[in-house]
């Protein structure tokens, strides 16, 4: 059963990066971005990562996203 949900999430995480590449709306493409980050610290909790899993949650999807926004609301939305 972990293996199918891995599988699943990495799917997905596929689907976030592709998804990330193509949207021409710079927020759209850090919410996906944040999307992608949790997905991630998921899977390193699945593999038996704690400490990775806690980082990547707090600066993948916490810092980079309030960065990436910030530096978003100075400029212009759409690419």
């Amino acid at each position: 059963m972990t293996y199918v949900l891995q599988y699943l999430l990495l799917i997905f995480m596929v689907l976030c990066a592709i998804a990330v590449a193509r949207t021409r709306d710079l927020l759209a493409a850090v919410i996906i971005f944040a999307a992608y980050s949790l997905i991630m610290a998921v899977l390193w909790q699945l593999l038996a990562a704690p400490d990775i899993a806690i980082t990547e949650a707090a600066l993948g999807a916490g810092v980079t996203t309030l960065l990436l926004v910030a530096a978003i609301s100075k400029t212009r939305r759409q690419e």
